[in-house]
């Protein structure tokens, strides 16, 4: 296509570099690669805008699969985009009516103008690259250029269509603005809407999260969970890690996590979890939980130890993407996981579940099955005796199904489950349909082989009655803080022993053939 095919709008070029940030370490193996010291402002129409743009619903296509069409994923809520789309056709207050009150000729003196002049920023992908593998298709690129007339976004259409899309990449990636963007999305009678634009050309992955994070979250500071969910690439960033900031992000889901597996009704810890910390609670503590979370699955990858990350958290940008799952999903796995195991161990007849199922001697009955464990509890999996339900069986647990999970991540394309675009409005009913979603993904196989094999490892606590003295002397080594550590080592022993899947990734984690 020759140049004068191009659709081109006028562009300033706006020149922003100090000799000071010479000094940086620009880094392209951690996608920080030197950046252009000039980015441009312009205007589009916004729905041609949303279809250049990588926000597009994700959706495998040509040699762009799921996990691979975007650098950096971003959770969508569809509420806020279309509470945006009614404050552009009439603005503030009318947009908060309610559909009824809108209709009436009553409210119309409320109708006001909705303007949205905020700049969305973007970057323009260039020839060179790459998102996890693919490229925009050649005739699909957007460019800057310099003319007579001074700079230009050329286009890759000479008309724009309602009808375009690109074959590939989108040429355009959303650092931010995506909710007003998706709010134009069909709106034909906004066609003629324009959007202001601040636009980056060929900018890092890495310097984009660094944009978001100083827009959107350290001048406003948003929850800390959203921005989790918003930019699951900041859970990695190490110039974040150095700051108070990173901890919170971590904590913050910790906390949330734990909270939904105390409150959703079909959580293994339902009504099971020492929220208040009382002394009368034998239940783990909520505490304890949110420690073992941020030290297991909402970790990020500690560069000086070498060490994986959390699969919620971070990954090395060696490693790969991020795993861009919401709160919900992120529930919705941990609660699947748990209530296999429970199933598991219900379905158990190791002689260590039979021997915390017998029937109490005299005089016995309180301390085998205390007043919190239902008639239709399992004492192998809640006995007090059971290790499953000390502070020590609930990290050892997670420990081991984090980093198998972490290790197999790409094998078992976790990142190809898609988030419900519900999921914002109610958390319980979040947590529901994802898990009903998840219940249909391939990799759960995978976590039901793991709640399997866990059963066959003896989790009786070194004070079960009527243990063996051996036996009983060889369970004091998970009692304590080392008790972490030794009972992860010999989950992953165990596992190691056996066959599958499973077991060749524990091999693997214990670094053996």
């Amino acid at each position: 296509m020759t140049a004068d095919k191009h659709r081109q709008v006028p562009a300033l070029k706006v020149n922003q570099w100090l000799p000071g940030w010479e000094k940086i370490d620009f880094d392209p193996e951690e996608h920080r690669a030197k950046p252009a010291q000039h980015f441009y402002l312009f205007s589009l129409p916004a729905r041609e805008l949303r279809s250049l743009s990588g926000i597009a619903r994700r959706t495998a296509k040509d040699a762009a699969p799921r996990t691979e069409d975007l650098g950096i994923q971003r959770q969508h809520d569809p509420e806020r985009s279309e509470e945006i789309g009614r404050f552009v056709e009439y603005g503030f207050p009318w947009s908060t009516l309610s559909d009824a009150k809108r209709e009436s000729t009553e409210f119309h003196d409320l109708r006001k103008p909705g303007w949205l002049p905020t700049a969305v920023v973007l970057n323009v992908l260039t020839k060179a690259d790459k998102r996890y593998g693919s490229k925009v298709a050649e005739g699909d690129l957007a460019a800057m250029i310099d003319s007579d007339m001074g700079p230009r976004l050329q286009l890759p259409y000479e008309k724009w269509s309602p009808n375009w899309s690109p074959a590939k990449l989108p040429p355009f990636e959303i650092i931010d603005g995506q909710h007003r963007l998706w709010a134009f999305d069909g709106a034909a009678k906004l066609e003629n809407f324009e959007l202001p634009v601040v636009a980056f050309v060929g900018l890092d992955i890495s310097w984009q999260a660094y944009l978001f994070w100083t827009i959107n979250i350290k001048p406003k500071r948003i929850n800390p969970s959203l921005a989790f969910d918003l930019y699951p690439l900041l859970r990695s960033e190490d110039w974040l890690e150095r700051s108070e900031g990173h901890i919170v992000y971590r904590e913050t889901r910790a906390q949330e996590l734990t909270e939904i597996l105390w409150s959703f009704p079909d959580s293994p810890w339902y009504d099971r979890i020492n929220m208040l910390g009382e002394r009368q609670n034998r239940w783990v503590t909520q505490s304890s939980w949110i420690k073992t979370l941020t030290s297991t699955f909402v970790r990020s990858w500690d560069r000086r130890a070498g060490t994986s990350g959390g699969l919620f958290g971070g990954r090395s940008k060696k490693e790969g993407e991020v795993l861009g799952w919401n709160r919900a999903q992120q529930a919705a796995f941990l609660i699947f996981a748990w209530r296999e195991f429970r199933k598991a161990v219900a379905a158990c007849e190791e002689d260590w579940a039979r021997n915390l199922r017998a029937p109490p001697k005299v005089g016995e009955e309180k301390a085998v099955r205390p007043d919190d464990i239902k008639a239709e509890d399992d004492l192998a999996f809640y006995s007090p005796h059971s290790l499953i339900v000390t502070d020590q069986g609930v990290r050892g647990f997670l420990q081991v199904l984090n980093e198998l999970s972490y290790q197999r991540a790409a094998v078992l394309k976790l990142n190809t489950w898609l988030p419900d675009e519900r999921s914002t409005a109610d958390p319980v009913g979040a947590v529901e349909r994802e898990l009903r979603s998840l219940e249909k993904q391939d990799f759960t196989a995978f976590l039901r082989d793991i709640g399997q094999a866990m059963t066959t490892f003896d989790w009786r606590t070194s004070a079960t009655p009527g243990l063996e003295e051996a036996t009983r002397r060889a369970k004091l080594v998970f009692r304590g803080s080392g008790g972490y550590k030794e009972l992860r080592l010999q989950l992953l022993e165990h596992l190691a022993a056996g066959e599958g899947d499973v077991a060749a990734t524990a091999k693997r984690l214990l670094g053996r053939p």
